[in-house]
């Protein structure tokens, strides 16, 4: 019976989808963000050397705002919020450079939230925290299955040439955001590591921290917002974390070789599971090797290397493989577990969640930095028209109108990132296979068919319907490529299972992130919560 109404769900999808073509084609999309740049920031004068030692921006007085954690979502928000006049602590476990294998993608949408974030002032964040990092313009992604490939570019044509996606190695671009922070007299960047948030009667008043030197230290603030990474040990006192764990990837760097298509983004789909490669400076180029589940072949023992040479290495472009063979040798290889996490807050007055602390989703798609800085706009909006921040009760219950506003953006990355995992992993299961084909050719048609998706990846258009109907278009498609020319009573069973297959991809993802939150927002009721009177 499940599989019927998913069958039958399936199918009013499909009827759907006509429906988004047309409407697609009459409706405009206006952009111009980022596309008539009025100046550009001077260049900082702060070191990386006083950032990395834990420099302190005196600027007296009890802060406004604590932020817990100095990573791309922390310093972004200590430069935004500075830039506003808060009073801002920021206290970072490790201020040091760090080598990192993932958060080195920035889609054009985060790109585009990054320059947004830098209008207030004097120019443009992005100069200075993009630029003079080697990093590297992306203008789309190329698809690798079976010894065929399709390019899939970014649909850029209504911004300035500037306007891309960016790759880079995470610690430099790190590092950029903090010293760009620091030059702000208003914000104080301290390394030392949280240990406990400070609660008194329900509301969080502060934190309590080490310092670099080991002294236990309290300090207050009317507003404390947390983000500390993927590995946060605070987030279970203000959301309700339900983590997964689908797969860990391994980092190589391939030195002094060109990528069959320059500038892009390449995703092959292996099996087990999909390979990534993309450039991080002028001369290298990441390797991500995806390995489904908690566990992974052993590096010390030389397994990994096996692993990497005889399963991977077949699959890997042929313009690669001598580089990739080399970099096994060299033996620097890294690995990171893939997290995966809903957002799930408990709205706790004094205190708010973000970045990975607060929602995790699979990298395949690069899309972190993308949600954390489209989060940090909307924050910074909503905490404008507030001078004072002291009544925590008011506040927090304002700012639950965040979590339903960010939902279009966050939920379409979230749920595509989900969604393309599962669908590009080999599996045994001829629905599965089907779809992952399916999936490969609906791309390779070009024009809409792969516009739409793109976009959606991007984070240029991040429309849930127009995801879902994307999604479905996918099934539809391979059903219409089983049953032609000529259908029989084993092909519509195969197709039955496809479309119960994609059912059983995406349903569960959308339910973990809100059906009604996800497509329809405005009947939430703290969508329309308005400022409190101070």
């Amino acid at each position: 019976m499940v599989m019927i109404d998913q069958y039958i769900f399936g199918c009013f999808a499909a009827s759907l989808f006509g429906f988004a073509l047309l409407y697609n084609l009459r409706r405009k999309i206006r952009r111009n963000r980022g596309s008539k740049a009025a100046g550009k920031d001077e260049c900082i004068t702060t070191s990386a050397a006083a950032v990395a030692g834990g420099l302190r921006q005196e600027s007296g007085g009890e802060p406004d705002i604590i932020i817990v954690g100095a990573g791309v979502a922390g310093a972004a928000l200590a430069y935004t919020l500075g830039k506003d006049g808060r009073r801002v602590h920021v206290i970072e476990r490790d201020l040091t450079e760090q080598d990192r294998i993932v958060g080195e993608l920035l889609q054009p949408g985060g790109y585009l939230k990054l320059i947004e974030l830098g209008l207030q002032g004097s120019g443009y964040i992005t100069a200075d925290c993009v630029k003079e990092i080697d990093a590297q313009q992306i203008f789309g992604y190329a698809l690798f299955k079976d010894g065929k490939d399709t390019k899939l570019s970014y649909p850029l044509e209504s911004f300035d040439a500037d306007v891309s996606g960016r790759s880079f190695h995470n610690g430099r671009f790190i590092q950029r955001m903090r010293e760009k922070a620091a030059t702000l007299p208003n914000v104080t960047l301290e390394q030392g590591t949280v240990t406990s948030l400070l609660e008194e009667n329900g509301t969080i008043r502060g934190v309590q921290y080490k310092t670099k030197k080991g002294g236990e230290i309290t300090t207050y603030a009317p507003l404390t917002i947390v983000c500390d990474g993927c590995f946060s040990n605070l987030r279970r006192s203000l959301c309700s974390p339900q983590v997964e764990n689908p797969s860990c990837f391994v980092g190589l760097i391939l030195e002094n070789s060109g990528l069959p298509h320059a500038n892009h983004g390449h995703v092959v789909l292996g099996d087990p599971s999909p390979i990534l490669f993309y450039p991080i400076s002028s001369t290298e180029i990441r390797c991500l090797v995806d390995v489904p589940g908690q566990k992974v072949p052993s590096i010390s023992n030389g397994e990994m290397a096996h692993y990497l040479k005889t399963v991977v290495a077949p699959q890997v472009p042929p313009q690669l493989h001598d580089s990739f063979i080399a970099a096994i040798e060299e033996g620097n290889i890294r690995t990171h577990p893939n997290r995966s996490m809903p957002a799930n807050p408990r709205p706790t007055p004094g205190a708010l969640l973000l970045g990975d602390a607060f929602n995790m989703r699979h990298p395949l798609t690069g899309g972190g930095m993308t949600v954390a800085l489209s989060d940090i706009v909307l924050l910074r909006n909503l905490l404008r028209p507030i001078d004072n921040l002291r009544d925590g009760s008011k506040l927090c219950q304002y700012l639950e109108s965040f979590y339903t506003l960010r939902k279009p953006v966050s939920s379409t990355i979230n749920t595509l990132a989900g969604a393309l995992y599962k669908v590009f992993c080999a599996s045994p299961d001829p629905a599965r296979k089907e779809m992952r084909e399916a999936c490969f050719d609906y791309l390779s048609l070009g024009g809409i068919f792969s516009n739409g998706p793109i976009s959606l990846l991007s984070g240029l258009n991040p429309r849930p319907l127009s995801l879902f109907l994307h999604f479905f278009a996918v099934a539809v498609y391979g059903v219409g490529r089983l049953l032609l020319p000529y259908p029989s009573p084993s092909k519509v069973w195969l197709g039955a299972r496809l479309l119960s297959a994609a059912s059983g991809i995406i349903f569960p993802i959308i339910k973990a992130e809100g059906v009604r939150q996800m497509f329809f927002p405005a009947t939430v009721p703290a969508y329309y919560r308005a400022p409190p009177v101070n």
